[in-house]
């Protein structure tokens, strides 16, 4: 009897908890709203984005109804062990037939910045997406003004592979975006930190 092989979208579909010294990673839905609602209200955080748009309760709660048990992402929310809401880290954009997504990240504070949380969960999402969904590409944009988390992408494993130039109009400004990619034969950062403060942490991006 043949057995029917694990697909990508079953992968995805089941989506475990992830656990690191410092985090846990669990399935960003509805029960995040308010939290996903304050992260939205960050400018900064907008910025180092380029995050527009009108992110009415109505329209977030919409879209966190739909994560748990999608198929084809892959959305974390980030937390302390306490239970603390850190951000949310993402996997989207699934080519199925080249085994590609992509991948963005948002702490939900400034104060959350600069910690390493961001380092440290991508490396447990990045690990999952290739050892586990069976991944061959991950890729992202950053922004150029955004170093602090392409620095941090660079600790996960991500290489420059290239720049839209004045991809992003912000602020009456023409910003470029620096193209990263990762395989998964692709050397993978270190082990994560296990003490706050210990090594810089990603922006968001």
């Amino acid at each position: 009897m043949s057995i029917t092989p694990v697909s990508i979208t079953d992968r995805l579909r089941e989506q475990p908890d992830l656990a690191t010294p410092r985090l846990r990673l669990v399935q960003l839905g509805p029960g995040h709203l308010a939290e996903v609602m304050t992260g939205l209200a960050d400018a900064d955080a907008m910025r180092l984005t380029g995050t527009r748009g009108d992110f009415t309760t109505e329209r977030v709660r919409t879209h966190l109804d739909r994560l748990p048990g999608a198929d084809d992402r892959a959305d974390y929310a980030i937390l302390l062990h306490d239970g603390t809401y850190v951000g949310e880290v993402v996997l989207n954009d699934l080519a199925d037939d080249d085994r590609s997504m992509n991948y963005r990240i948002a702490l939900a504070a400034p104060a959350l910045r600069g910690r390493g949380y961001g380092t440290e969960a991508g490396r447990a999402v990045i690990d999952w997406a290739f050892d586990v969904v069976g991944l061959h590409r991950v890729s992202l944009e950053v922004y150029r003004f955004n170093p602090a988390a392409q620095r941090s992408y660079e600790k996960i494993g991500f290489r420059v592979e290239g720049v839209a130039r004045e991809a992003l109009h912000w602020d009456g400004a023409w910003i470029d975006a620096i193209l990263m990619g990762m395989l998964s034969h692709d050397p993978r950062g270190a082990a994560a930190p296990s003490s706050p403060g210990s090594s810089p942490g990603s922006s968001p991006a």
